[in-house]
């Protein structure tokens, strides 16, 4: 394909320094760390219980690892990116808990099911899937900011989409594709998007792909025609081989949707999980007995914050709001107080004397130092133990473990024409705004996360969202 002479400049200073192999090195290397890891605790937790044990049995099945690497390839955890986080824990669980299984199914068919511990072979399983999604956080948490990290892939359009993309994949280098080329049709849009170069046409992309060694490419151009599009993925399809489409459906559900051949006709299934009798049953009994379950174990807890509260000011030990719920039905939200009595007159009176801070008040409801927050409210905010009373709320049904932040009469307004999202399902202790930044977000996106996590719901949404909370909770973050 000749290139014409406005193009050559562009090309020749197009610097592609992100390469595949690294990526999947470490990647696995990562996963093999982390399955290493979790046999070698597992045996000593065991040893430890009992010096009986026969060390020697369990480095035999070091080999065995590589079944590991096989099962995650089946399922495409290689080379880890474009993957969401949810997905990522999907797939890690099955394929690991599938290994485990044809592991121990061996090892009773053989009779040698007796010479290894029963406890060790459980225990590894579940310290396997944790310390290797971990590892793989931590595997991104490191490198995904360097230069080397990740795949190369061309964005082809320049627009409004085509910047948001770039954007995305910019602000969360996680993802795995880092954008180092644009291509557009339109002569005025040639020169950078976001720093990128937009190096010429869309007839460039498989010079660039084949001369740059560009696995990936996105088609950001959800207006396109159908015939140029199609005329695109037949042209361009034989040069790059993955071709991420960005569909004109902005705002619609994108976790759980799966590509059908119906005689030739694409089609997108999307699963209504919500609908589903079998994940709304297993969320129900992820709710009550994780509840039942937890309330007993921190009930010593809630007698010290009780005593705490008591001691440090005047007041009732609980605070229970009118919220709103499933369908739009009321309930009162139980909290631990945290604020001094009387605190709707101490904030009018703080607003008076700084009207500057009137306006992000009006903007997210929320005071980074709110005068209303006592002493032993603060940390409990901080470390968001004053919502453990709605313990009490998701065991009368009238909240879930997981799900949008239980909003106010006075907030519908706000939510706008999402607000038939959210009375969808029951609101949550916690939620994907509290794991994705807390009141460090503005009052839209919570919205919009919120709209997200009900497009999206899914029992393996929640388990990600709780695993999420857990860090959430001890680092502090967004909490004020």
């Amino acid at each position: 394909m000749q290139l014409n002479r406005a193009s050559q400049p562009a090309m020749s200073g197009l610097s592609v320094s992100t390469r595949s192999a690294p990526t999947l090195i470490v990647t696995i290397a990562s996963d093999l760390l982390a399955l290493i890891c979790a046999g070698l605790l597992s045996v000593w937790i065991r040893f430890l219980l009992n010096d009986l044990l026969d060390l020697s049995l369990y480095w035999q099945l070091l080999p065995l690892y590589g079944l590991f690497v096989v099962a995650y390839a089946a399922v495409e955890l290689y080379p880890g990116v474009a993957i969401s986080p949810v997905e990522e824990l999907r797939r890690v669980s099955v394929a690991t808990s599938l290994v485990y299984f044809v592991l121990g199914s061996t090892a009773f068919l053989s009779q040698e099911g007796g010479i290894y511990s029963r406890g060790v072979f459980l225990t590894a399983w579940l310290l396997s899937i944790v310390l290797v999604l971990a590892g793989r956080a931590l595997s991104r948490h490191f490198f995904a900011h360097q230069r080397w990290w990740g795949y190369p892939v061309i964005v082809l359009g320049a627009g409004k989409t085509g910047e948001m993309v770039v954007r995305t994949l910019q602000r969360r280098p996680r993802i795995g594709l880092k954008p180092v080329a644009i291509l557009d049709d339109d002569p005025s849009k040639h020169g950078h998007l976001l720093g990128v170069p937009v190096v010429g046409g869309l007839e460039l992309a498989p010079t660039i792909a084949r001369s740059r060694h560009i696995p990936y490419a996105i088609v950001a151009m959800p207006g396109v025609p159908r015939e140029r599009l199609l005329n695109l993925l037949e042209q361009y399809g034989q040069t790059i081989a993955h071709l991420l489409i960005i569909p004109d459906l902005f705002g619609f559900s994108s976790l759980w949707v799966a590509a059908k051949d119906m005689g030739g006709i694409l089609g997108l299934e999307v699963r209504q999980q919500l609908l589903l009798p079998g994940p709304r049953l297993v969320k129900f009994l992820i709710d009550r007995l994780t509840t039942l379950v937890g309330g007993l174990l921190v009930l010593p807890l809630f007698v010290a914050i009780a005593l705490l509260i008591r001691l440090d000011s005047r007041g009732p030990i609980f605070y229970g709001q009118t919220r709103i719920g499933q369908n739009g039905e009321l309930f009162k939200a139980w909290k631990f107080r945290s604020m001094v009595q009387n605190a709707d007159q101490a904030l009018r009176v703080y607003l008076a004397k700084h009207p500057d801070l009137k306006e992000d008040w009006e903007e997210n409801q929320k005071l980074r130092n709110d005068p209303r927050v006592t002493r032993v409210g603060r940390f409990l905010r901080q470390t968001s133990l004053d919502e453990l009373p709605q313990l009490w709320n998701i065991l009368r049904g009238e909240m879930s473990l997981v799900g949008p932040r239980p909003i106010i009469s006075e907030e519908i307004e706000r939510y706008g024409d999402k607000f038939s999202l959210y009375t969808k399902v029951t609101p949550g202790l916690t939620g994907l705004w509290q794991v994705s930044g807390r009141n460090n977000l503005p009052y839209e996106e919570r919205v919009n996360l919120d709209a997200y996590y009900v497009r999206n719901w899914s029992v393996w949404l929640d388990v990600y969202i709780l695993i999420r909370t857990v860090w959430v909770v001890l680092s502090g973050e967004g909490a004020y």
